[in-house]
């Protein structure tokens, strides 16, 4: 059986961006390792933390910058994180200064809502009904 173990968000600097998921987003560094001009950098909830890390890979490949900003320009989250309750962290988040670009919206069985995670993403939490 396949499982999902890691999965990555680009960022355009791995100190801001670990500073924000931990910080902000409560995540906790899992696995930090100098990896030349870079990390292998992962954080993971703390609520199952041997479950799916998140790598905060750098962005330094060309193609990066283009994907990234054709996503945001969008609109486009580049990935989702579950919550229990979309409207409650959507005012914690902004409590600690998360800039939303689309506020808690329900969409029928989901209420998302969709936040700029400082390091060129935009990212959607979600919460089904």
């Amino acid at each position: 059986m396949i499982r999902i173990n890691l999965t990555s968000v680009l960022v355009d600097d791995q100190a801001k961006a670990l500073a924000f998921y931990t910080e902000k987003l409560g995540f906790v560094t899992k696995t930090d390792v100098p990896t030349g001009d870079a990390r292998w950098l992962t954080v993971v909830s703390p609520a199952a933390p041997d479950g799916v890390e998140l790598l905060l890979e750098p962005d330094g490949h060309p193609a990066a910058g283009t994907f990234k900003r054709a996503l945001a320009a969008d609109g486009i989250p580049f990935t989702q994180f579950a919550v229990d309750d979309v409207h409650a962290e959507v005012e914690r988040l902004k409590g600690l200064g998360v800039q939303f670009t689309q506020d808690a919206t329900d969409l029928g069985p989901v209420v998302t809502a969709v936040f700029d995670d400082t390091c060129g993403n935009l990212i959607q939490i979600a919460a089904l009904k």
